[in-house]
């Protein structure tokens, strides 16, 4: 009963906190002519709402695909039409075709962020409670209710959804999948993860963890048998879940060709919201290895964007293939969530159009560690907030971000001592420290030297805040600061991935795991 009950007190306070960010501002709030997501979304209720569907994803003179047209899976539209048909209910003037362009008013803003609130409600929130109440762990039972805290406070995904303006579905649902994944419920974490992805095509960072993982369970049931069927199963479940998601564009191959193109538009280059013509203009930034080197070598300039699409690929695919590897040949729960941190990590630097958005595809599954390495994931969340700062201050989020970043820190401190788990056992490094045979001297100043580099970090990340906010850039370079933190947090998230990956790579005993029969 106290668990439960300290449970509901941390729910509460995390919706408390949503509600403070959700009275602020959002993403493109009186900037015409195309304002920002907050629009983008009332835009593609308008559009479902009153177009049929054979032309929600096509170029049309009722559909401007310039103004905000879909660029998601066909979930999106689904939501959208359900949102616009309890927006038309309320106020017909909020969906109404062309008139409600650019809408903004108090109350179309209360159920905007009403409908955010329910998806969080309905999905997000109850899937992060399961998960760490049936966390297997003895000692993390007891944090069950301090972990579900930290992880219902991490500030990027309420900056960003309550905020900016976005819905939390996608990850909800992948929350879901491993959540059904843990209990062995296998079918229903596929079809889970199929909705995610059918959500968002940006779920495919997390793809590869989870194909990796089911495929090592056959192999490890053994393919002529056990395994056998259950791959059936799973390959029937995914084509199921696909074909009901995509059921009404089926009829029509140009129509499902037009989807796929505005899914994956890979005619605009390595990284459309990051094209730098010079070192001091970026239109938004991105925390990723394209956008930092781009500020010394022009990579858009020296080569063409389908070799640009190739190198993104080759890349990406040999930074995340050791986790993959390491997660089919010995499939473990605990191998699984780390390797959808680093696979997504690896995604999210090396892949082809990243937005900076993209680095919460990351934060959720470190939150789902946050009770075997407290320390680095705390860091990680901190680090990945920071690399938010240029988009959170151009939607006037400054306030938020320094209200809710520090209170994130002091949760953790106090919920897990964070300062004091930075042993090598402590980091999950222990195996990788005794594999470096003369060098194990070097790994008793290794805490100090974690802690050191943790508050230098800190003090980097707030100092760069502070003049963010603050100070007037000089003239010559107007995008110093945002610069600054895309590059800064690039360096961490590289160390992060190595950090990840040695963690992955030397965990030979997957401890608290069920042996796969």
């Amino acid at each position: 009963m106290e668990r439960w009950s300290l449970m509901a007190i941390a729910v509460l306070l995390a919706l408390t906190v949503r509600w403070a960010v959700s009275l602020g501002s959002y993403s493109g709030a009186g900037k015409p002519p195309l304002y920002g997501d907050y629009e983008a979304q009332r835009h593609w209720q308008e559009i479902t709402y009153n177009l049929p569907i054979r032309q929600w994803y096509f170029n049309t003179s009722d559909n401007n695909l310039q103004y905000w047209g879909l660029d998601y899976p066909p979930l999106t539209a689904y939501h959208s039409f359900v949102c616009a048909y309890i927006a038309k209910l309320i106020n017909p003037d909020w969906v109404a075709l062309h008139t409600s362009r650019g809408y903004e008013s108090q109350p179309h803003k209360l159920f905007m962020r009403a409908t955010v609130f329910v998806a969080d409600l309905l999905v997000y929130i109850p899937a992060v409670i399961l998960y760490c109440v049936s966390l297997k762990e003895t000692s993390a039972k007891k944090k069950a209710s301090t972990c579900a805290l930290c992880i219902l406070l991490y500030p990027g995904l309420i900056l960003i959804d309550h905020g900016h303006f976005q819905y939390p579905l996608s990850l909800g649902l992948a929350l879901w999948a491993v959540l059904c994944l843990s209990h062995d419920w296998d079918l229903l974490g596929s079809m889970a993860f199929c909705l995610a992805l059918n959500y968002k095509q940006m779920e495919l960072y997390h793809s590869l963890p989870f194909f990796c993982y089911l495929l090592g369970k056959c192999f490890k049931k053994g393919l002529k048998g056990k395994g056998l069927v259950l791959l059936a199963k799973l390959a029937g479940t995914v084509l199921v879940s696909f074909a009901a998601c995509w059921l009404p564009f089926g009829t029509d191959v140009e129509q499902i060709m037009q989807v796929l193109r505005r899914l994956f538009p890979i005619d605009r280059g390595l990284f459309e919201a990051c094209m730098f013509s010079s070192p001091t203009h970026c239109p938004d930034k991105v925390a990723n290895i394209w956008c930092s080197l781009s500020v010394l070598i022009k990579i858009k300039n020296v080569i063409s964007p389908r070799t640009q699409l190739k190198l993104s690929f080759a890349v990406t695919f040999l930074s995340l293939l050791p986790a993959c590897i390491k997660l089919t040949v010995q499939p473990s729960l605990r191998g699984f969530k780390f390797a959808l941190v680093s696979c997504a990590l690896s995604f999210f630097l090396f892949s082809f159009q990243v937005h900076e958005k993209s680095i919460l595809l990351v934060s959720v599954p470190v939150c789902l560690i946050i009770n075997e390495i407290p320390f680095m994931a705390t860091w990680f969340l901190l680090v990945s907030t920071f690399s938010l700062l240029p988009l959170l201050l151009k939607d006037g989020l400054l306030l938020p971000y320094a209200a809710t970043a520090p209170a994130f820190l002091a949760v953790c401190l106090a919920s897990f001592s964070i300062l004091e788990k930075t042993s090598a056992e402590d980091l999950q490094l222990k195996a990788f420290s005794l594999s470096l045979k003369g060098y194990t001297s070097w790994f008793k100043s290794f805490p100090r030297i974690v802690r050191s580099l943790f508050l230098l970090s800190l003090s980097l990340m707030g100092v760069l805040s502070v003049l963010s906010a603050a100070v007037p850039p000089p003239q010559s370079l107007p995008d110093l600061f945002p610069l600054a933190v895309a590059v800064v947090s690039c360096l961490h998230f590289l160390l992060f991935l190595v950090y990840f990956n040695v963690v992955i790579l030397w965990d030979s005993k997957n401890r608290g795991q069920k042996k796969i029969s």
